[in-house]
C-alpha cells in the first residue's frame, strides 16, 4: 500500500503579519499534483490542518479545495486527525457524511475506536486514529486518575487499541503529539510550534508505536524518524519561521509491504517564496536583483541607518524583519542567553522574572496560579 503522508499544514498561518494564504494554496496545488500523478492508495494528515481553532474564510476554502480535489474527483481517500491548533468541533462537522465518499477525520479520542480499514492487493490495512487531545481530557474518558501527562494519555489509548487489534492485518498508527525516543528529550522543535505541555509534561515515549508497522506523526515540523525508521514525522510542507529556513519541507512517501515492512521516500516541494536570512552591508544589498523571498536581514554596517526596512524592501519586498548584527563579544553573549532561556521551562522563566523584579522566590501559591495561566493561555483555540 503507498501512503502518502503530510502534516502540519497550517492554513490561515500568519507570519510577521503577513498572511500566508497565497503560498499555502501554490503548495497545495503542488501536492495535489503530486497525488494525481502518483495515485497513493491514501492520503494521511497527521493533524493541524488548520493553524487556529476559528480559521480564516480563506483557509476554509482552500482545505475544502483540496479535499474535494483529492477525494471526489481523484477518488483516493484522505484519512485526518486534528492537531493542538484544530478546533475538533469544527473539523469533526459533516465527518459521518463524508465517511463513504472516503474523507475519515477523527478530531476527539474514543475508549474504544473503531479503525479505518483500507485494502491492497495484500490485505487489510488499519489505520489508528489518535488525535491531539488534553491528558485532562483522557483521564475523565477512562476515570483514571493517575493519567496526568501526554505520555499517560496516549499511553492509555494505545494499550486500548492493543485489546481488539487483528493481529492478521497491518496496523499503521496517526498521531498528533510530541514523540521522543526513549528516556531522552531531543529537541527538534522549531518557533512556529505551540508547546503543548509546561516542564517536559508534553513528551511522549516512542517505544510505544513500536508495536505498528508505521507510525505517522504530526506537530514538529522538521521531518525525522524517532527511535526508529517506522516511526516519523513529515514536518510541515512550509517554512513557518526563520528557524525552519534549513529545513527541506514536503511529504513522505510509504510504501508498506503485504509482511509490514516499510520503504520510505521523501518529496521535496518547492514553495512560491522561501524563507531565509539575507546577511550584508545595505549599500551591497541595494545593490541586488530584486527578490520576492520572505527575507530576514541581518546588516553588517555600525553606524546608524534611517528608515531600514523602507530602503531594504525596495529589494526585497517581502522582506518581514531587520536587525543590525551585534559587535561579536555581544552577539556571543546574547546567544548564550537566549541558549540558557530556551532550556529553561515556563515556570522557570517566571521565577528567574520573579527573582529578579522582587528580589525573592515566588511562593507556592504563586506559582499554582502561573501554572493555571500557562495552562489555559497555551491551551486555548
Amino acid at each position: 500500500m503507498k501512503i502518502f503522508h503530510t502534516a502540519d499544514w497550517h492554513l490561515g498561518k500568519i507570519v510577521q503579519g503577513v498572511y500566508m494564504t497565497e503560498d499555502q494554496e501554490y503548495i497545495l496545488d503542488q501536492f495535489v499534483r503530486d497525488v494525481a500523478e502518483d495515485r497513493p492508495d491514501v492520503v494521511v494528515i497527521a493533524g493541524d490542518l488548520y493553524d487556529r481553532g476559528v480559521p480564516p474564510t480563506e483557509a476554509v476554502h482552500a482545505l475544502d479545495q483540496c479535499l474535494a480535489h483529492i477525494v471526489l474527483e481523484l477518488n483516493i481517500p484522505v484519512v485526518a486527525i486534528s492537531g493542538n491548533h484544530d478546533s475538533p468541533g469544527r473539523l469533526r462537522f459533516g465527518s459521518q457524511m463524508m465517511k463513504d465518499q472516503g474523507l475519515h477525520i477523527v478530531s476527539e479520542p474514543s475508549k474504544q475506536p473503531d479503525p479505518v480499514v483500507l485494502h491492497d492487493d495484500a490485505g487489510a490495512v488499519h489505520f489508528h486514529l489518535i488525535p491531539y487531545t488534553e491528558p485532562g481530557t483522557v483521564r475523565h474518558l477512562f476515570n483514571n486518575d493517575t493519567i496526568k501527562s501526554h505520555h499517560d494519555a496516549t499511553e492509555a489509548l494505545v494499550n486500548s487499541l492493543k485489546e481488539t487489534m487483528d493481529e492478521s492485518a497491518r496496523h499503521v498508527m496517526v498521531g498528533h503529539l510530541f514523540a521522543t525516543p526513549k528516556g531522552q528529550e531531543q529537541d527538534n522543535t522549531s518557533d512556529s510550534e505551540r508547546p503543548l505541555a509546561i516542564g517536559g509534561a508534553e513528551h511522549v515515549d516512542a517505544s510505544l508505536f513500536e508495536m505498528f508497522d508505521y507510525t505517522a506523526l504530526g506537530h514538529l515540523h522538521q521531518a525525522h524518524f524517532v527511535g526508529q525508521e517506522s516511526i516519523r514525522y513529515s514536518g510541515s510542507p512550509l517554512k513557518y519561521s526563520i528557524s525552519e529556513e534549513n529545513h527541506q519541507k514536503g511529504y513522505l512517501v510509504v510504501d508498506l509491504d503485504q509482511d509490514g515492512t516499510v520503504s520510505i521516500e521523501k518529496r521535496s516541494l518547492q514553495p512560491k517564496h522561501d524563507m531565509r536570512t539575507v546577511e550584508g552591508y545595505i549599500d551591497d544589498l541595494l545593490k541586488g536583483e530584486v527578490n520576492e523571498d520572505y527575507v530576514f536581514v541581518r546588516l553588517l554596517d555600525e553606524e546608524a541607518i534611517q528608515f531600514p526596512m523602507e530602503r531594504i524592501r525596495s529589494v526585497f519586498p517581502n522582506a518581514l524583519h531587520v536587525e543590525r548584527r551585534l559587535p561579536q563579544s555581544s552577539h556571543h553573549a546574547e546567544q548564550e542567553e537566549r541558549v540558557a532561556r530556551h532550556r529553561m521551562s515556563d515556570m522557570e522563566l517566571f521565577q528567574a522574572f520573579y527573582q529578579d523584579v522582587r528580589g525573592e522566590n515566588p511562593s507556592e501559591e504563586e506559582e499554582a496560579i502561573m501554572a493555571e495561566v500557562f495552562h489555559d493561555v497555551l491551551n486555548q483555540d
